[in-house]
């Protein structure tokens, strides 16, 4: 009888945890993807009892997400455009922004590629299609094969906001749907150029000066990098576990992370 009532009390127990079992749903751009799987692994270690799920969709599907209430925390490398925000106040909601990280974007080529660095004015033209060999700008005599971002992408309007203004990116551009599907394209494209965030910075590629500034983690927190930005974290009514998790990003220890990935710490 006490050996039963003792395997009740137990299963009990294991039921309630289950029960009060927290859950994070995470979703949105690819470029902040890395820092945050980082910051919520470790989250989670010390929190056994909530679960974080995170996926990278891209910055405007995240937004779109959070609207739709099916993320709690929305990460994007841009922040709200006006029609966002009119948006959200529609639906009688209202975002809430934190900044999570600082980044730079960096043009990136061919590990063969002679060039070293662009202008922002050969860079611009280089992507509007204007500029179509390699020896325009010093190079080999290769037709340069341009690859870009999709437009559900929050680096890609940063790069539209930051490099082109007013001018369009050729229509005849490679766009890729992840940071990562750059900087495949490039590696394996003698003749490519594309541009990621920092934090996608490895060997496989070869990162380009602009106007002879080299892109670092320095440059990019104390803004000399012509294409810098700052990466988000958005939401609309946190719960108690989203908002532990946000505390924790923001924190010493998260930052560490954000560090790690390679991108800027906040503080």
């Amino acid at each position: 009888m006490k050996k039963t009532l003792l395997m009740t009390l137990a299963a009990l127990g294991t039921m309630t945890a289950t029960a009060y079992a927290g859950t994070v749903t995470v979703n949105g751009s690819t470029t902040v993807l890395p820092a945050m799987q980082q910051v919520t692994e470790s989250f989670m270690a010390a929190h056994p009892d909530v679960t974080v799920t995170i996926s990278g969709s891209g910055s405007g599907n995240g937004i779109k997400a959070l609207r739709d209430k099916m993320t709690d925390i929305a990460m994007s490398s841009r922040d709200l455009k006006s029609k966002e925000v009119k948006d959200f106040e529609s639906h009688g909601m209202k975002t809430t922004r934190y900044t999570v990280a600082h980044d730079a974007i960096i043009p990136v080529v061919h590990n063969n590629n002679a060039v070293k660095g662009l202008t922002m004015a050969q860079l611009r033209d280089v992507f509007a299609g204007k500029i179509k060999n390699w020896k325009e700008v010093g190079g080999a005599d290769r037709p340069i094969v341009v690859v870009g971002r999709d437009s559900s992408s929050g680096t890609f309007e940063s790069w539209q906001e930051l490099v082109m203004g007013k001018t369009r990116v050729s229509p005849r551009a490679q766009l890729q749907s992840s940071s990562g599907g750059v900087v495949q394209a490039v590696a394996s494209n003698e003749n490519a150029i594309g541009y990621i965030g920092i934090g996608y910075m490895d060997k496989q590629t070869k990162a380009l000066e602009v106007d002879g500034k080299v892109a670092s983690m320095q440059s990019a927190k104390d803004r000399t990098w012509p294409i810098a930005r700052d990466l988000y974290l958005f939401t609309v009514t946190e719960s108690a576990d989203a908002k532990k998790l946000l505390d924790y990003a923001l924190s010493a220890e998260g930052q560490k992370f954000v560090e790690k990935s390679g991108f800027v710490p906040v503080n």
